[in-house]
C-alpha cells in the first residue's frame, strides 16, 4: 500500500454475494447516503476522502466492521490504486460541481482528470467488475422546447458554465473507456434535492431555505425555466441498481418531474402552509446580483450564493425522459410533491418548517 493513503477500519470481509465496494465523494451530499444505503444493504464499503473533507455524513469505522475510510484525492492516481485494491465495484460519485468557481481550472483536474485516473487505476485493478460513473444531466446539453433522452449528444456549440463544458469533456473519457472494454456505467441524474448536506450538490434545499428565510422573496424569473428534479434517495437507489442491472457501456438518465423553479415554490408554499412569492425577480436582477456576490467573492474567499453562470442555467430547459432506467433498472422516482412532503428537509440542524416560522 502507497505510505501516503491511510486506511482506517476493522476487518473489511466479503461475505456471500455482497460487494466489496469503494465510493469517491464520499463525503458529498450523494456520496454519503449511496455508502450509508450499501451498508445497509449488506455491502462492504470503502469511502475514499481528503484530509480535509467533513465527515458527519458518513458512520465512524469504529462503529461498523464493514466500513473504512481511505484517504486520497480523485487527482492523486497513486492514492486511487489503493483505494480500489481488492475492491469489485467503483461508484464515481466525486465532482466539483459549483456553478462558479475563481479558478475554473479545477473543473477539468477534477472532473475530467479525475475520471481519467479513475479509469486507469479500474484498468490497473484486475478485482474490478463494473464502474459506476456520476455524471449530470447538463452533460447532455439543454432541451429547450422537447424532453430529451441518453441518445441526445451536447452540441458543444457553447456551454453555460464551466461545470457544463468539463462534464461533457468528461463523458467522452468515459466512452472512450467504454469502448475500450472497461465495464463502466454512466449515470446522469437531474437536480438532485432531499434532505442532507447543503451543499452545492443539494442546491435546491439552498434554494427553499434562502425562500423561507427571507433571501429570496419572489420567484426567480418567468417560469420559463424547465429542470428535471430527482429525489436523493431515488438518485442513490439508481446507482445501486446499476452495479446490478446496468449494461456496461450503457448510458442512463436518473432524472424526475419535469418542472418549473416557480412550480417547486409553489409545492413549497402549499406544504409549509405559508404564502406563495407574490412577485416574480427578472433573471438581469438575479445576474446583476451574481456578478456583484462574484466581486465580493474575491476579497471574502467565499463563493458566491449566485452567480451568472447559475442564471444562464435559468434561462434554458433541461428537460429528460428517465422511461429507459425505468424499463432496465426499475427506477421509479418519486413526485415533486411526494418528495417535497417528506420530512427531514432541513440542514444540519435547522429544518426547513423551522425556517418557515422564522423567516419573516
Amino acid at each position: 500500500m502507497d505510505p501516503g493513503l491511510s486506511i482506517h477500519s476493522n476487518n473489511y470481509l466479503n461475505t456471500g454475494r455482497m460487494k466489496k465496494v469503494v465510493v469517491t465523494g464520499a463525503s458529498g451530499f450523494v456520496g454519503g447516503l449511496l455508502c450509508r444505503t450499501l451498508l445497509k444493504q449488506g455491502h462492504s464499503v470503502r469511502a475514499l476522502v481528503r484530509r480535509t473533507s467533513d465527515l458527519s455524513g458518513l458512520p465512524s469505522p469504529s462503529t461498523v466492521e464493514t466500513f473504512e475510510l481511505a484517504y486520497g484525492d480523485v487527482t492523486d492516481y497513486w492514492s486511487l490504486l489503493d483505494a480500489f485494491f481488492g475492491c469489485d465495484v467503483i461508484f464515481h460519485a466525486a465532482a466539483a460541481v459549483e456553478p462558479w468557481l475563481p479558478d475554473p481550472s479545477i473543473f477539468f483536474s477534477v472532473n475530467v482528470g479525475g475520471l481519467k485516473n479513475v479509469v486507469q487505476a479500474a484498468k490497473e485493478t484486475k478485482t474490478i467488475e463494473k464502474v459506476i460513473y456520476t455524471s449530470s444531466m447538463v452533460a447532455l446539453g439543454s432541451t429547450d422546447g422537447y424532453v430529451a433522452d441518453e441518445s441526445q449528444v451536447h452540441h458543444e456549440k457553447y456551454f453555460y458554465t464551466e461545470y457544463e463544458r468539463s462534464k461533457v469533456a468528461a463523458d467522452k473519457v468515459a466512452s472512450q473507456a467504454a469502448a475500450e472494454g472497461l465495464p463502466i456505467v454512466t449515470l446522469y441524474p437531474g437536480l438532485v434535492y432531499g434532505p442532507g448536506k447543503l451543499t452545492t450538490g443539494n442546491a435546491l434545499a439552498k434554494m427553499l431555505i434562502a425562500r423561507f428565510t427571507g433571501l429570496l422573496p419572489g420567484y426567480m424569473g418567468c417560469g420559463n425555466d424547465r429542470l428535471s428534479f430527482c429525489h436523493v434517495d431515488d438518485v442513490v437507489g439508481g446507482h445501486i441498481a446499476a452495479m446490478d442491472k446496468g449494461r456496461s457501456g450503457e448510458r442512463y438518465l436518473l432524472t424526475g418531474e419535469n418542472a418549473s423553479i416557480s412550480h417547486v415554490l409553489d409545492l413549497a408554499a402549499i406544504i409549509t402552509r405559508t404564502e406563495k412569492p407574490r412577485f416574480s425577480i427578472p433573471l438581469w436582477v438575479i445576474e446583476a446580483c451574481g456578478w456583484l456576490s462574484v466581486l465580493i467573492s474575491h476579497f471574502t474567499g467565499k463563493l458566491p450564493l449566485v452567480s451568472p453562470p447559475s442564471v444562464h442555467v435559468l434561462r434554458h430547459q433541461w428537460e429528460f425522459s428517465c422511461e429507459k432506467a425505468r424499463i432496465e433498472l426499475d427506477y421509479n422516482p418519486r413526485s415533486l410533491k411526494e418528495g417535497l412532503g417528506t420530512a427531514g428537509w432541513y440542514s444540519s440542524e435547522v429544518k426547513i418548517s423551522h425556517a418557515c416560522g422564522n423567516g419573516r
